[in-house]
């Protein structure tokens, strides 16, 4: 972890097959980003209230005990984490799961495997780095 460069936003990473999402965190913490993870929706859900800084939600969506999709509505009928930007990563979405995305205002829907330089494009969008400002003499 380089000290010297401010930490980004808190983000929280759910997905059930453990090595993509401890991958997914080593790399997004590479990029100055602070990350929880989850291996099911209940544990996301608890991490969502422990942690009220939480500013993203990336989520996998086909999980074997509660899907994405689940997640996603819930923290849509939750009134102060309605609002909360999600990203859906999935290996195989169809176009069912599309149209409920969209009506649950996820902000991108990534194919799996991630493809790291799109979505780091995505995250810079919607949290621009921190700038170091050089003051003069």
């Amino acid at each position: 972890m380089n000290t010297a460069s401010p930490q980004r936003q808190q983000l929280l990473l759910v997905d059930d097959e453990e090595d993509a999402l401890l991958e997914l965190a080593e790399w997004l913490e590479g990029e100055g980003f602070c990350c929880f993870t989850a291996t099911s929706v209940k544990r996301a859900l608890e991490h969502l209230t422990r942690h009220p800084d939480i500013a993203l939600v990336i989520t996998d969506l086909r999980m074997p005990e509660e899907s994405g999709l689940s997640l996603i509505k819930r923290l849509r009928e939750h009134t102060s984490r309605q609002h909360l930007p999600v990203i859906v990563m999935s290996g195989h979405a169809d176009m069912d799961d599309v149209s409920d995305l969209l009506r649950l205002q996820v902000l991108d829907l990534f194919r799996k495997p991630i493809y790291h330089v799109r979505l780091l494009e995505t995250l810079n969008n919607l949290f621009p780095e921190p700038r170091l400002h050089i003051v003069g003499p």
